[in-house]
């Protein structure tokens, strides 16, 4: 059974982490100021999670399938339309470049990062906009 508080409280977080990034990240000064770098790749790296976290969560709860990679794990929500098609592309690139953050530690590339805070944490918020959408055409929303 889908944990509708938990899902909550995981999409709000992601909400509370873009709008953090949007409001207080520095994307000029990356590459200068190690506490920006780290706080601007800790917080989308969290946000990124939270969003697995959701989409893994809606996979099993809604028995999509075993996915063997958080790509795959996009894919089944697109395939069970609790994404649309023109976010599978951008969500599972958020998912490879968690993958970077977590493990690639001094290969992160900065432009990279800076290109993320300029135009993909919309894509964050898309994810948020897709689940709540579905959940309220469930009738199993709450807001």
């Amino acid at each position: 059974m889908t944990d509708l508080d938990l899902l909550e409280k995981r999409l709000a977080f992601i909400e509370t982490c873009v709008r953090e990034l949007r409001e207080l990240a520095r994307p000029a000064e990356l590459e200068r100021d190690v506490r920006e770098r780290r706080f601007v790749e800790r917080t989308l790296q969290l946000a990124i999670q939270a969003t697995l976290d959701v989409a893994s969560h809606i996979v099993s709860d809604e028995r999509l399938g075993e996915p063997d990679t958080n790509r795959a794990l996009i894919d089944l929500l697109v395939g069970a339309g609790w994404l649309g098609e023109e976010q599978r592309e951008a969500l599972g690139n958020m998912a490879g470049f968690r993958n970077v953050l977590v493990h690639g530690y001094t290969a992160v590339d900065v432009a990279i990062v800076r290109g993320v805070l300029a135009h993909h944490l919309e894509d964050l918020e898309g994810f948020v906009t897709s689940v709540r959408r579905r959940l309220r055409a469930s009738g199993a929303a709450r807001r």
